[in-house]
């Protein structure tokens, strides 16, 4: 999220300053006689870019309550993927930060952490904060809350960065005679085939976690139909043995028929950088990678919906959340810093809306008009579906499914096993 960001962290600065008022005050007037609360976290370095993920968002909260608060961050160079196992494990050394991302895409660690009380329930925050409630859109509240109310993932202002769609190279969508993205699941294959016979590789994939780039196609085209969209709503499905899962498996195989060759057993750095590099002509991924593409390359990329105008959200994957076994004094520094983030996600909004983007970059209009175009909005499988499912099942049998090792039935058979196994394992 790279357009007028200086001026954007200055005015929340300012803004924050004027919510919390004389009490604010105060604060800085005692702060002068002990040391900064630490508020210890863990954030990842982007292995692509070498970029600090959130690091103005840190920046702008530490320069906000100077001498009050501080956000001591340890920046770690691995993927998302890797920093959601090392979750795990901090958990069981009971050595986590006070406050955990990524959180909600892990399923069923997130159901076993507030089984257990390890995190801090914010309703009561958010509900004696007015100002805060008022920052968050209802459908993103809704998604971060619990059946009873309860709120465990502090919700970001808006859903509007936290969909996911195809980025594509207009260069050589060009190149292959096509000039614009196929609007119908079935022009979307002949797209791929009329690349490939211009001699160009389609679709930049890779097999390991959680296989997210061909599971977002995967996964959008199953949304096609009113069927596959109502087992996209299930949480925990009892079986993939059914048409839904054949059908899914079924598009999985076609797409691996139009990707590179280095695509099996590798993560999603490797299917970037092809696409990037210009070998691949289309990669799925969300918002967020608008502000990781090359400079010298982000004038050839596009960003459209997925065929059949959907694009896959799910906001509670963006809620934070705080672990309970802290100081009162960490947890309240931790909650005041979640609230800054809604805080920094609306202004952002404000600045989209208001126009306050840079004119000149083609993928955030692309975005905003297809976040206003009324899309579907499909949820994120990584939300819905089991852990053994998506950490080993997809990354195991994925690449056999596509050398053609194995078929659609034993692949959804092997899918019906994670959930045996992930049951055991509860």
């Amino acid at each position: 999220m790279n357009y007028k960001k200086p001026i954007l962290a200055g005015l929340l600065i300012i803004l924050l300053l004027g919510l919390t008022g004389c009490k604010e005050n105060k604060e800085n007037t005692d702060s002068k006689t002990k040391a900064e609360i630490e508020i210890p976290m863990i954030l990842t370095v982007n292995p692509t870019t070498g970029k600090k993920n959130e690091e103005e968002l840190v920046n702008a909260f530490n320069e906000a309550y100077k001498g009050i608060y501080h956000m001591d961050v340890e920046w770690i160079m691995e993927t998302e993927e890797e920093y959601r196992k090392n979750l795990k494990r901090l958990n069981v050394t009971d050595k986590l930060p006070a406050i955990i991302t990524d959180l909600r895409m892990l399923p069923s660690f997130y159901e076993m952490m507030v089984q257990e009380g390890r995190l801090e329930n914010l309703s009561p925050y958010m509900k004696a904060d007015k100002d805060w409630q008022d920052m968050v859109e209802p459908a993103v509240m809704e998604a971060c809350s619990e059946p009873d109310g309860s709120v465990y993932l502090a919700p970001i202002s808006t859903a509007m960065f936290s969909c996911s769609g195809v980025f594509w190279n207009r260069q050589l969508f060009e190149e292959a005679g096509i000039r614009e993205f196929p609007a119908t699941w079935e022009d979307f294959w002949a797209c791929c085939e009329q690349l490939k016979d211009s001699g160009i590789t389609p679709l930049a994939l890779h097999t390991e976690g959680t296989a997210w780039a061909p599971m977002l196609l995967a996964t959008a085209e199953l949304a096609d139909s009113k069927e596959g969209a109502a087992f996209m709503n299930e949480l925990f499905p009892d079986s993939y043995q059914n048409k839904n899962g054949l059908r899914m498996a079924d598009t999985l195989k076609r797409l691996f028929a139009y990707t590179t060759e280095d695509a099996l057993h590798t993560d999603f750095d490797v299917a970037y950088r092809n696409f990037a590099s210009g070998k691949s002509a289309m990669l799925p991924n969300g918002y967020w990678m608008i502000e990781q593409i090359p400079e010298d390359f982000a004038g050839n990329v596009r960003f459209s919906v997925f065929p059949g105008n959907k694009l896959i959200s799910s906001p509670e994957t963006f809620g934070w959340a705080v672990v309970s076994s802290y100081s009162d004094e960490v947890k309240k520094g931790a909650v005041q810093f979640l609230k800054f983030r809604t805080m920094f996600n609306q202004q952002e909004k404000e600045a989209f809306l208001e126009g306050n983007t840079d004119k000149d970059n083609q993928m955030l209009a692309d975005y905003i008009a297809a976040y206003n175009s009324g899309p579907q909005m499909v949820p994120n499988y990584q939300v819905k579906w089991n852990s053994v499912l998506q950490e080993e099942t997809l990354g195991e049998y994925l690449p056999k499914l596509s050398k053609g090792q194995i078929g659609s039935e034993e692949f959804t058979r092997m899918e019906d096993d994670s959930i045996r196994q992930f049951e055991e394992e509860r």
